[in-house]
């Protein structure tokens, strides 16, 4: 099966615009997902004793949410830490980072060694977001790591449930 239960790795992902209703209050009583042309939507995926779970919900072109769960081996977890790890986000602070806003919020929670963090930030739709924010270094970091963990979670997650056994 995957890591033992006393890996202390541990990986969370979430992003979720925001919802109509946050266009007339402050950016704190936002509630999480959008509930707009397409429905609730969200996206999010975790990893934990060696299990990974995703779920993404659109509703574009009526897609019902996609939940999907798999275990995966100690190598797939080696990759994750070594992706965290060479990221250096641990020495990052989301303090001078854009609020969550009327576009939405992105959430990353990390558990590695004895390193333990959770950053919270506005959704960023380009590099120009980031140029433009108060701390350009960290949140490059934060960026360039969300898209690499993106990628290979997105990948595994396709290939696992495309792949017939015969």
């Amino acid at each position: 099966m995957a890591s033992n239960d006393n890996d202390p790795f541990y990986l969370r992902y979430g992003y979720h615009p925001a919802l109509p209703s946050d266009l007339t209050h402050s950016p704190d009583t936002s509630d999480t997902g959008h509930s707009g042309k397409h429905g609730h939507e969200f996206l999010e995926f975790e990893y934990s004793h060696g299990r990974l779970r995703y779920a993404n919900n659109s509703n574009y072109r009526n897609d019902s949410l996609i939940r999907k769960e798999m275990w995966v081996g100690p190598l797939v977890v080696k990759e994750l830490k070594r992706i965290v790890e060479s990221s250096e986000i641990t020495k990052e602070d989301d303090t001078n980072w854009p609020k969550k806003n009327i576009v939405g919020k992105q959430e990353l929670e990390i558990r590695v060694g004895n390193d333990h963090i959770a950053f919270e930030t506005a959704k960023i739709g380009s590099l120009v977001d980031i140029q433009d924010s108060e701390d350009p270094e960290g949140l490059r970091v934060f960026y360039y790591l969300v898209q690499d963990l993106k990628c290979l979670i997105f990948s595994l997650i396709s290939l696992h449930f495309k792949i017939k056994p015969i």
